[in-house]
């Protein structure tokens, strides 16, 4: 049997579609007001970055899989749960864990919680993620603040998502999707500090396998200073509703190709691990800003 369907019905379906997402941010919403979620500051935290939520105070923590919507995050460094509380002062939630593309998330799903941290009041995005180095000059250990990404994937979370009800433009300019100002001061203070930090462009991959030397050298001759398989989804959001985004990469490997290069998940958490204390001077720095 064959069924015919006319253009209004297709647009109206894509209408019921496009609501569907933000039936799911307002769900999610609801349930953390009613838990007192009311945050100016997100943090994202990367694989092996975890640490940084015990430096939450009078938190309140939620397992991901108690808030609705939220996937169970099922990669190693990555808790799965929303802390929320004073960070360094400022009302922050803090979100340890991601749900990545390469678990079989879509970008939606990964970028939901930056929409519903807005709904909530949020004002500035801080996203951490652990990097490899495809700039020769870095080393593990070394802090990069994220200026420019590229992203090869083809895929967004707005795409088929879009939601005026969200308060984002359909066309979002990605041109300063990391906020140039908020990048100044921190370089800024920093170097007041005598921390040091580079800058540079994070290129997305999605994932789960590490890339190719002839990869890495394609995204060197493409202009990448890191790579890495998250911080887009959310990044990406945040431009689309209008959230200040600070972008940190700490380097845990050299990439593919490189001398030295050791591609292994245990060896990032143990980098992150030591790195941890001027992650979170560079952190604080940021959330201050």
């Amino acid at each position: 049997m064959l069924f015919f369907i006319d253009k209004k019905m297709i647009q109206k379906y894509d209408f019921i579609m496009m609501n569907d997402y933000y039936k799911k941010v307002i769900e999610t919403v609801n349930s953390l007001e009613e838990k007192g979620i009311k945050p100016s500051v997100v943090l994202i935290l990367g694989s092996g970055l975890k640490n940084m939520v015990e430096m939450v105070e009078n938190g309140v923590s939620i397992d991901y899989k108690d808030i609705p919507n939220f996937p169970e995050s099922r990669v190693a460094g990555h808790e799965g749960r929303l802390v929320f509380g004073n960070l360094f002062g400022v009302k922050t939630a803090v979100l340890c864990g991601r749900f990545h593309p390469y678990e079989g998330n879509s970008m939606a799903t990964a970028a939901l919680p930056v929409a519903v941290m807005k709904m909530l009041g949020a004002q500035k995005l801080i996203v951490t993620n652990a990097a490899g180095g495809v700039n020769r000059s870095y080393e593990p250990g070394d802090i990069m603040l994220i200026s420019d990404h590229i992203t090869l994937s083809g895929d967004n979370p707005i795409y088929g998502n879009y939601v005026p009800e969200l308060g984002g433009e359909q066309f979002t300019n990605l041109t300063d999707c990391y906020s140039k100002e908020l990048r100044e001061k921190v370089k800024t203070i920093a170097k007041e500090q005598g921390l040091k930090i580079k800058e540079g462009v994070y290129a997305y991959r999605p994932g789960p396998v590490y890339e190719t030397p002839a990869e890495i050298r394609m995204l060197e001759t493409l202009g990448a200073d890191s790579v890495g398989m998250s911080t887009i989804p959310e990044t990406l959001m945040a431009a689309h509703l209008g959230l200040a985004t600070i972008g940190i990469s700490l380097i845990t490997n050299k990439a593919a190709g490189h001398e030295g290069a050791c591609l292994e998940h245990a060896d990032v958490i143990e980098t992150a691990e030591r790195a941890k204390g001027e992650m979170e001077k560079i952190v604080r720095i940021a959330v201050h800003v």
